[in-house]
Formats: C-alpha cells, sequence, structure tokens
C-alpha cells in the first residue's frame, strides 16, 4: 500500500517556503543582506581594472596630451613659465582597489580612506609617468591638484616619489584645505605660470565652468567647449565616481541604495 503522508507533508513544506519566499503584494523578494551597496559599481571596476580597452584610453590620453604639448612648445613664447595642471587619484594613479575593497566589504566611501592614502601604494596608470617625465625634461613645471585633503600631504608626496613622478614636492602638490573647488588653486598656480594643459578624470579637475550643472547642463558646456579637448584639456576615464554620479543623483544627500538605483535606471534610454 502506497501512502500519501510523506507526499502530502512535502507538498506542504514547498507551499509554505513559497509563501514565505513572497513579499506583501505577492511578488518574490531575496534576501540582499549578502549585496554590497557597492555592487552598482562592480561592472565599471572589473572593466577599469581589466580590460585593454580602458589601458588604450589612457595611453591614447597621454599621447594625445603630449603631441599638443609639442605643438605649443614648438609654436608659443609666454612671458611666464609654462605649467601642466593634473589630478591624482584615477588620473595618474589608480585608486580602484580602494573601490573594489569597498564593494567586497560591502561599504561605502570614506571607509578606511585614510588608511588607504597612508599605505601609499596607488600605482601609475598607463602612460601617465612618461607623460609627466617628458614635461619635466622640456622645462615644464608639474602641479598635482587634488581633492586629498592636506593632511594627507606627506603620504600623497611619498605615494607620488614611489612612483617616480617628478616635481612631487610640497610647492607642486596642492591639496584640499576646505573648498572643494579647485578653482582657487589653479589661480595660484596661475600667477606664475601659464597653464598649457589641464588632465583630469573629472570635468570638474579642468575648469569650473563644469562645477554643477543638470546632466543636460554639463554635456552643454562640454559642447561648448568642445574645441579644447585634446589641445588643453585631456579627460581620463572614471566609469566609477565622480561628478557625474552626482549629476545623475540630482546632488541630493542622504539618498537610500534603493532611491539611487531608481534614479540611475529612471534616465536610461531604452527601446521600448
Amino acid at each position: 500500500m502506497i501512502t500519501r503522508e510523506p507526499t502530502l507533508r512535502l507538498i506542504l513544506l514547498s507551499t509554505l517556503i513559497l509563501i514565505l519566499s513572497l513579499g506583501v503584494d505577492g511578488r518574490v523578494t531575496r534576501d540582499n543582506s549578502t549585496t554590497s551597496v557597492y555592487e552598482n559599481a562592480t561592472l565599471a571596476l572589473v572593466w577599469y581594472q581589466t580590460s585593454a580597452e580602458c589601458r588604450a584610453l589612457y595611453y591614447q590620453a597621454f599621447n594625445t596630451a603630449r603631441l599638443a604639448l609639442d605643438v605649443d612648445l614648438r609654436t608659443r613664447a609666454y612671458p611666464k613659465k609654462r605649467a601642466i595642471v593634473c589630478d591624482i587619484d584615477a588620473t595618474i594613479l589608480d585608486d580602484s582597489p580602494h573601490s573594489a575593497m569597498l564593494l567586497k566589504q560591502n561599504k561605502l566611501f570614506p571607509y578606511r580612506y585614510d588608511e588607504w592614502i597612508e599605505a601609499a601604494m596607488e600605482q601609475p596608470l598607463p602612460g601617465a609617468l612618461e607623460f609627466a617625465r617628458y614635461a619635466s625634461s622640456h622645462g615644464v613645471e608639474l602641479f598635482y591638484i587634488s581633492n586629498r585633503t592636506t593632511r594627507m600631504l606627506n603620504a600623497t608626496l611619498r605615494n607620488l616619489q614611489s612612483a617616480g613622478f617628478p616635481q612631487a614636492d610640497e610647492s607642486h602638490v596642492l591639496l584640499m584645505a576646505s573648498d572643494a573647488s579647485k578653482e582657487s588653486r589653479r589661480k595660484t598656480v596661475v600667477e606664475n605660470h601659464e597653464i598649457v594643459l589641464l588632465l583630469g578624470d573629472n570635468l570638474n579637475d579642468l575648469s569650473n565652468a563644469f562645477e554643477g550643472g543638470t546632466i543636460s547642463d554639463r554635456a552643454a558646456r562640454v559642447d561648448s567647449a568642445r574645441a579644447q579637448f585634446g589641445s588643453r584639456y585631456i579627460v581620463l576615464p572614471n566609469p566609477v565616481y565622480g561628478a557625474w554620479e552626482s549629476a545623475v543623483y540630482q546632488y541630493k544627500s542622504g539618498l537610500t541604495e534603493e532611491q539611487k538605483d531608481t534614479m540611475r535606471k529612471s534616465i536610461l534610454k531604452s527601446f521600448e
């Protein structure tokens, strides 16, 4: 005789599991406790750290910067000494391991950021060191303007120097005291130098004209300055963070990860 009791128990147990897996509105839910709050950046980080295309873009940017500098050296003369202004993180040094740590440990910036900077272990990005040395060998002064805070100066100097970057001293490394805008620090350079190139992974690294604004505002400003990209402005790739992300979130603070996810998806152009 075949008993139905075990079968009935199995059906009831399966039904109970299904019910528990449903939300109050009947949709299947999932346990997000092991999903990193930084998960949205996973593919961007994988691309940044592993893709040959990313390396190619860095080489392309620094090759372009060298060509632009050569043209300037050959065709122009200035009463003041030439200078190049460049950002540090994601421009000449690779800070992506810190972002990867945030993802793996399910944390948000600035978790362990001070510790990361103090370790002074960021490596030169492709083409960066060669370009910096080339510019320095042609009598150009290099100014490293970063929004690392001034208390990080010693660690930043150690990192730049150990990586081999020229002119990495206190007079050429200008970090953030209080103002996140880099304009005042660029003006300090302009007092005694002619800035011929600006390099950065963020438009704000190049000019205060790009600061703030909606997504469409920022695009319009880039369009109006199109002639300067590749001749005066050199942009490096950074799909992980930047002012572009702040524009996506409309510069709002305190948003939940769910709200951010909704805002990211709402602006995508999609085939319907």
